[in-house]
């Protein structure tokens, strides 16, 4: 199902499954499209197609970045694997939202003049 919500805003639906989604996006994303996802090694197979990825906290994903932020997760994996209590995110907040904001502001200006 391929709806146009706006005029730079298409929402695709596809069929369920572990990672179809994410298999989905990164084979139709192409450079200088945005992408928002919490998913790190989603975004460690963008970033280097030069495809802008930022998560719902505002973080923009980079080649210089995204290498760190995949170990981590994949450390973090391991531990909480191995039965290690981790925690995670505090709670979505105000700031938060702010931050993803002011991201997605900056990255949206930034693909418009690419």
């Amino acid at each position: 199902v391929v709806q146009h919500v706006e005029q730079f805003v298409v929402l695709r639906r596809v069929d369920g499954g572990a990672d179809v989604a994410d298999a989905y996006i990164a084979s139709h994303a192409v450079a200088g499209d945005v992408v928002i996802t919490a998913d790190i090694p989603l975004a460690a197979i963008l970033v280097p197609n030069r495809i802008y990825v930022i998560d719902p906290r505002g973080e923009l994903y980079t080649e210089e970045s995204i290498g760190e932020r995949l170990s981590v997760r994949n450390f973090m994996e391991g531990l909480r694997g191995s039965g290690v209590e981790t925690g995670g995110h505090g709670t979505y907040g105000a700031r938060d939202k702010q931050q993803f904001a002011n991201a997605l502001d900056r990255v949206l200006a930034k693909a418009l003049r690419a």
